[in-house]
């Protein structure tokens, strides 16, 4: 079997998980998460601010597992 590529890691499509989380004091904020992908959570005031964080996320935790020699969770093939 074929090793895959960096790009082709970066082109998994994990699920993304958006939801309005209440904070203390009444305060409600957008999180933005990929529950295949440890660590890969975010939260912003708007949900586009949350998404592309945690996008960012996945992409930088995508690479240091594969820098580390780290398995990479693949749940589904690149697109």
């Amino acid at each position: 079997m074929r090793q895959m590529t960096r790009e082709e890691y970066l082109r998994v499509p994990y699920v993304l998980v958006v939801e309005s989380v209440a904070k203390p004091g009444g305060e409600w904020l957008r999180r933005a998460s990929y529950p295949e992908l440890r660590g890969a959570q975010a939260e912003a005031e708007s949900v586009i601010e949350a998404m592309d964080a945690a996008d960012d996320l996945r992409a930088k935790i995508i690479l240091d597992h594969l820098d580390r020699g780290v398995p990479v969770p693949v749940p589904r093939p690149p697109l």
